[in-house]
């Protein structure tokens, strides 16, 4: 006892130690840069967003400023080409402490066409993306009310419409705000904000001076707003830039330093709170409501099932004590034990893509616990963009050894001879729906030149990680599956299946389909709303702890539920339960998809057909990997639940 007592406090120790270094920074693996005073500051661009469209495109698409020597790419892995972005240098010159005022950074003279372009992209909200020492650059803007007001997520829009007018005018002066902070015991300053104000102003040069565009003086020749050593305010803006065929427009910048007491380690906090603009109780209210909902339905499960179960293995273990004469005696015996021949019988209809949809649940489940788990922790941090998808691409490839386990072992107790084909099926069936859309989706946005399209390169590369790792590992789980015993059931299924009798219209299978996802969507849809949010308006998203309680709390909601839907089905002498047990789990994905249709109005979509193609085509993705998650959890739950009463039970 004393040992046992030692080893679990020496465990406690260690578990303190590691949760205490957890608190150092959200990225493990990446360490501040120091910036010396005068040294470059390099600024990158990224694709320009719109929440209304969801087609990124290429920053220099636009008529803006383009550094010396053209873009350039920077480094990026796979995970940010399969999210759309596509991070370039910029023309901005900034280094460390030094302030910048009203510095031109060239002209465009826009023709026809590029006026066209800019305006277009203006009436749909486009916004650009920045980015400093991997800090995304906040949007500083003005309320209805006049008030200040930052926004840390979505980048800072390019232009804005006119409300009396409806006439686009660009925003072709940015104040760049950077806030940095001196480390003790080190000699440099780091980076630990950084924000824009974009401004439109209609750039004029002081005493009549028109430039070329290309001469030195432009650079250096004053401009009537501008003014001496003065960052230049909205109270000096004394008219707007119009967005029109043969405009002349001037870009210009400010750089403002100020001194920050924000430490490197917490310098994201402000954008994963987004200032506290989603107060972390409503985050608690989504939880309560989760843990409310499992707690109702516990109770339920436990007093439903447990003393009807307990009545009913009592009577039956009773009957079978009885002479022959007795058990005649009693002809109006009824209930669960009556399918015993029957109930573990395989299904009769595609026993094969029963066992490849419960196999690619388990894989999919598998991987989202591990995916979200790391990102809880916080190894998957949003300042590595794109590590979230290569992490589920990841963790999806190394399931598969657990979806050709699963598939096997229920194909092998459903005595079925193809096991080639169902372990193919399995490695092929969901990935190949989800390349092939992505295939059909991204040769559409090749044609509208978004950089959402993922180049050939890539794709070459998760082809080769779907048929290289992913496919073999599935065929090795399957090998194990099949090597082991077939599974062992309580009873003996007999020759002829037993007629299921006519029900009442509320125990029809299909009636407890369509009602059983309702609570598990119910315990899920507060923070269904946030991960929504984030994956379709580009807002972040790093309450993942909340994210892991959620997801636990929806699989024991969905299993409980099943649980309980077959106990009732079985009473009423319906042995076909394989599939109504994944179908009625399943069903929360049907109520997640209908709630889509009602979520997508807050987007304010565009009326571009592609936009309503990538939203709903990807969302059938996620619902369709929901289906077959809680499907496999409620099939798999359900075949434990029915082995364990009927195992119970005595049967001649």
């Amino acid at each position: 006892m004393t040992k046992l007592r030692s080893m679990m406090a020496k465990a406690s120790i260690f578990s303190m130690a590691i949760l205490k270094t957890c608190h150092g920074f959200y990225v493990p693996g990446v360490r501040p840069y120091e910036f010396e005073q005068g040294e470059e500051v390099p600024m990158k661009v990224n694709s320009l967003t719109s929440i209304h469209t969801q087609l990124p495109k290429d920053y220099y698409r636009l008529p803006f400023c383009r550094p010396n020597g053209g873009p350039k790419m920077a480094s990026e892995n796979l995970g940010e080409f399969l999210t759309g972005n596509k991070i370039q240098n910029s023309p901005y010159s900034i280094n460390m402490l030094r302030e910048v005022y009203c510095q031109v950074l060239c002209q465009v003279t826009l023709t026809k066409l590029e006026a066209h372009t800019l305006a277009t992209h203006i009436k749909y909200g486009y916004h650009n993306n920045w980015i400093i020492d991997n800090l995304p650059g906040a949007s500083v803007g003005l309320t209805g009310s006049g008030q200040q007001q930052t926004h840390y997520a979505g980048g800072f829009p390019i232009g804005f419409i006119a409300q009396d007018t409806k006439e686009m005018y660009v925003y072709n002066h940015v104040n760049i705000i950077l806030e940095y902070h001196n480390p003790e015991g080190k000699d440099g300053h780091r980076v630990v904000g950084f924000a824009v104000e974009p401004m439109s102003i209609a750039h004029e040069y002081a005493g009549g001076y028109e430039w070329d565009g290309e001469s030195s003086e432009g650079f250096t020749k004053p401009l009537d707003v501008c003014e001496t050593n003065a960052h230049i305010s909205r109270d000096m803006i004394n008219g707007f830039k119009r967005v029109a065929p043969g405009e002349n427009i001037i870009y210009t910048y400010d750089v403002t330093w100020e001194y920050s007491e924000t430490a490197w380690a917490s310098r994201w906090d402000v954008y994963l709170s987004e200032d506290h603009m989603v107060p972390a109780q409503v985050h608690w209210y989504s939880i309560t409501n989760s843990i409310l909902v499992v707690l109702f339905l516990s109770l339920l499960v436990v007093s439903i099932l447990v003393r009807s179960l307990r009545r009913d293995i009592a009577g039956y273990n009773a009957m079978s004590a009885l002479t022959d004469e007795e058990k005649e005696e009693e002809l109006d015996e009824s209930g669960w034990k009556l399918v015993h021949a029957d109930v573990f019988r395989p299904p009769s209809n595609n026993p094969m893509a029963f066992c490849i949809m419960v196999g690619s649940g388990a894989q999919i489940g598998l991987c989202a616990f591990f995916t979200i788990c790391c990102a809880a922790v916080g190894f998957l941090s949003p300042a590595r963009r794109g590590s979230l998808m290569t992490a589920t691409l990841v963790f999806y490839m190394l399931c598969g050894c657990l979806a050709g386990y699963v598939s096997s072992r229920l194909y092998k107790s459903f005595r079925g001879r193809q096991w080639q084909m169902c372990t193919l099926a399995t490695a092929t069936a969901f990935p190949g729906l989800c390349f092939m859309v992505f295939i059909f989706f991204n040769t559409i946005l090749a044609f509208f030149r978004s950089t959402a399209s993922v180049p050939f390169l890539d794709l070459v590369i998760v082809a080769a990680m779907w048929c290289c790792v992913s496919i073999p590992l599935v065929f090795l789980g399957a090998y194990f599956g099949y090597k082991e015993e077939s599974m062992e059931f309580p009873t003996v299924t007999s020759t002829i299946a037993r007629a299921v009798p006519d029900t009442s219209f509320f125990m029809k299978p299909l009636v407890g389909i369509s009602m059983a996802g309702m609570v598990p969507f119910a315990a899920a849809y507060v923070e269904l709303f946030f991960i929504m949010t984030s994956l379709w308006m580009d807002q972040f998203y790093y309450v993942f702890g909340f994210t892991l309680v959620v997801f636990v709390i929806l699989l024991i909601t969905c299993a409980e539920v099943t649980v309980l839907l077959c106990y009732y089905q079985l009473c009423a002498e319906n042995h076909r339960w394989w599939w109504f047990s994944f179908f009625a789990s399943g069903s929360t994905a049907a109520y997640t998809f209908i709630y889509s249709f009602f979520w997508f109005r807050s987007l304010e979509a565009s009326k571009m057909l592609i936009t309503y193609m990538l939203y709903f085509g990807y969302m059938f993705l996620i619902c369709t990997a929901m289906f077959l998650v809680t499907g496999s959890v409620g099939a798999l739950t359900s075949l434990w639940f029915i082995r364990k009463i009927f195992g119970t039970i005595k049967v001649d």
